[in-house]
């Protein structure tokens, strides 16, 4: 047993939010830190459910969450998994999940003793000496459920997170953790055990930042999330992606105490959870200290309001992006102004429409807010379009012949990118595997033709282009809450806004110059890419090349008709390259200097009239002869392509920084080279399936 974990047997009170011990039959043995007077170990407790005040109808909880499952799109024989914890939240989750898989007799797996297609996975975060016992024995209590379970240990490889940011650097760790799992495990479906409790807590936080409507909306039911593995099948390179569902985001905390009791399943009670140093901590006890009903449902229906707010701009946005929005196969995109009036449309669903543009172009996934904001609104009212500005990873300006009728959407090669970005992902084609993607597919189909039946009018977005302050203001007017809850939450928020401390300017300037020295895109990366490897660059381009034993057919596709001489001879050639195993390939993005290159390079004089000019073949091919053909069909695929866009196609580089290939407009050096460099977003144009139901 973990050091200074005791197992408890208590009763907790249906009429408080707060943990309380009735006639504890043994005493807690806690460990506490003298200066914040918080227990630094986690208590493993069992409820007796015939102690209840309140007998719960587990049927009720049960049709409530299959009602969910199925709003979701998910059925009951697709391959699900849980996040885990061990809280009253995740345990019943588990309770839930297990019941409703039971309930048409799906079958048990291959060990005969768990429910198949049901796995729990246990993150165990490493940041105290007891996590790994106590993940075992949260295990364990999964398996008597009859739950499979697998639990995974962080490898905190740069150091363990500092306390400020604590909370958050393990949330993001424990999301990889989860996507890893499923994806090795070959799930589509991932449960987390979100609670209404939880929305408003997020409510109170976002609204102390003075977040907008649709950050008041707080956590979608589904969600997709996307990994990092690119994964290749059918001749294509495919995303792996996870649906994240929230299937109690209706349910409120008392009712994840309320079935656990039922059930009489044990859970963890974690003291951290109680330490004022973290605001949702604050702002969930505070929470706790209002224990008016009609406070709590009064705040869920303001919560309601702005997520109906939210479809509403996102289905507009949905539209938009469908009318006016062309994605070119070079990684950029072209939006076309004139197909749409700004002027008919609210600044909350163009400013949300311009974000989703630049967001994919970057795929830079932070919100934009601010002046940056504001300034990208003006842009997009303004027709024609006469100017260009960088923002958010891209540079926008008027398209190449348009007239500013249509705008151009770059990524912006020159702008840092956000620190957790994966700029260099390698893998080999050996260690991919064939997942069941048809399955997430058809349970996405499964939950948009549900939930585009409720997808509000503009009449019932009764919050468009309102902050924080007008949103309350606006509920309160329409008596979606009363004056004592109004009052409340401003108090919640004023009590919350003492504890935010913005960054100095100081602070802020010292950030930008880091970033701006360490995570420009266009310095060099120094992994190497090895032939038969491939690699994610900038999360938008895969990239993969070789040396091949024999030239390809489509060396010249579009010049093909005049080179019949080579296709005769070059059969029986060779070429200096091919037995090169020390070639070593670096990626970058496109200079100046590139263009000049492949124009110097094609100055030949006798290029016009290949088959009299003849390369001087004595069994080997020179690759400085092929190349000077190769640079002048890649200037002129180099020309449909606009200047503000090529400044991110990618560049395969020798070690002496010398060019080897630009796979994008067909350049390269060797014949027998073959490379490729396919333009394939990790996140889609729109964020992805999302749902805010």
């Amino acid at each position: 047993m973990a050091r200074g974990l005791v197992l408890c047997s208590h009763t907790r009170t249906i009429v408080n939010l707060s943990f309380s011990l009735l006639k504890p039959r043994c005493r807690r043995h806690l460990r506490y830190d003298g200066s914040r007077n918080i227990p630094s170990t986690r208590v493993f407790c069992h409820c007796a459910g015939s102690q209840m005040i309140d007998l719960v109808d587990m049927a009720t909880y049960n049709e409530a969450f299959s009602r969910k499952m199925a709003m979701a799109g998910i059925k009951h024989h697709n391959r699900i998994a849980l996040g885990v914890s061990g809280g009253p939240d995740s345990m019943a989750l588990c309770v839930l999940a297990a019941n409703w898989k039971s309930e048409v007799q799906y079958g048990i797996d291959n060990s005969g003793k768990f429910i198949d297609g049901l796995l729990a996975i246990i993150v165990d975060h490493g940041l105290r000496p007891e996590s790994k016992d106590e993940a075992k024995l949260v295990g364990n209590r999964v398996s008597e459920m009859g739950i499979r379970c697998e639990i995974a240990r962080c490898d905190w490889t740069n150091g363990k997170p500092k306390q400020g940011r604590l909370q958050e650097a393990a949330r993001d760790m424990r999301y990889k953790i989860f996507q890893d799992v499923c994806m090795q495990n070959q799930i589509s479906v991932l449960l987390v055990a979100h609670h209404a409790d939880d929305q408003a807590e997020l409510f109170i936080l976002r609204s102390s930042r003075d977040s907008g409507v649709l950050g008041l909306a707080g956590m979608a039911f589904t969600s997709q999330l996307f990994s990092s593995h690119t994964i290749f099948l059918n001749k294509d390179w495919i995303d792996h992606s996870v649906l994240l569902v929230r299937p109690l985001l209706e349910f409120s905390k008392e009712d994840m105490y309320k079935i656990c009791q039922r059930s009489n399943r044990d859970w963890v009670e974690d003291p951290t959870n109680r330490s004022p140093l973290f605001a949702r901590n604050r702002i969930r006890m505070s929470l706790e200290n209002l224990l008016s009903g009609t406070f709590k449902s009064e705040l869920q229906a303001v919560i309601s309001a702005c997520r109906r707010t939210r479809i509403y701009v996102d289905q507009i946005c949905s539209n938009l992006i469908k009318q006016t929005v062309t994605v070119m196969d070079h990684g950029y995109a072209v939006i076309d102004l004139k197909a749409f009036d700004p002027s008919k449309f609210d600044d909350i669903c163009l400013s949300k429409f311009i974000t989703l543009v630049l967001q994919f172009i970057s795929q830079r996934q932070r919100p934009i807010r601010g002046s940056t904001s504001k300034l990208l609104l003006q842009y997009i009212r303004t027709i024609p379009c006469k100017t260009s500005l960088t923002a958010a990873g891209c540079y926008i300006c008027p398209a190449p012949g348009s007239r500013g009728a249509k705008a151009l959407v770059c990524c912006s090669v020159n702008c840092p990118l956000p620190s957790n970005a994966e700029l260099f992902h390698t893998f080999s084609v050996e260690e991919v595997k064939c997942f069941f993607l048809n399955e997430l597919e058809q349970i996405i189909a499964k939950g948009k033709s549900y939930s585009i039946k409720l997808v509000p009018d503009a009449s019932q977005a009764q919050f468009l282009d309102m902050g924080c302050e007008s949103v309350l203001n606006e509920a309160r007017r329409l008596d979606i809450i009363s004056e004592s809850t109004y009052r409340n939450i401003i108090l919640l928020q004023r009590e919350e806004v003492k504890h935010f401390k913005p960054k100095t300017d100081d602070e802020v300037a010292s950030r930008c110059e880091l970033k701006l020295e360490t995570e420009h895109v266009n310095s060099f990366l120094s992994e190497p890419l090895l032939p038969g490897k491939t690699c994610y660059f900038m999360n938008r381009f895969i990239i993969s090349w070789k040396l091949s034993k024999e030239i390809g057919s489509d060396v010249f596709p579009l010049e093909s008709h005049s080179l019949s001489y080579w296709e005769r001879e070059s059969q029986h050639s060779h070429c200096y390259c091919i037995n090169r195993d020390d070639m070593v390939v670096k990626v970058r993005t496109m200079v100046d200097a590139d263009w000049l290159y492949l124009a110097e390079l094609s100055k030949w004089p006798y290029l016009d009239n290949f088959e009299w000019t003849r390369f001087p073949l004595t069994g080997k091919i020179k690759c400085s002869d092929y190349s000077r053909l190769s640079a002048n069909l890649a200037l002129k695929s180099l020309k449909s392509i606009p200047v503000a866009a090529r400044k991110s196609i990618p560049v395969l580089v020798n070690d002496h920084g010398q060019i080897i290939s630009i796979p994008s407009i067909g350049f390269k050096h060797c014949p027998f080279m073959m490379a490729s460099a396919v333009f394939k977003p990790r996140v889609p144009l729109g964020g992805g399936h999302s749902s805010f139901l």
